[in-house]
């Protein structure tokens, strides 16, 4: 007797690997997130003013 194999797959079947992939998808995210928040990113120390009046009169 000879097995016969179904080589379609089942709408289930489909589904269910494609919210496998999604949730590990999210996963991922989640994780990269979570270490780029562990970073920490240096802030320039100096903050710029710059007196942009004059052009602005200028402009008008």
């Amino acid at each position: 007797m000879q097995l016969k194999f179904n080589r379609t797959k089942s709408l289930k079947d489909s589904l269910l690997q494609k919210l496998l992939k999604l949730i590990v998808f999210v996963g991922f995210f989640v994780v990269i997130v979570f270490l780029l928040e562990k970073i920490n990113f240096s802030k320039p120390d100096k903050e710029f003013n710059t007196d942009i009046t004059n052009e602005i009169i200028r402009l008008k």
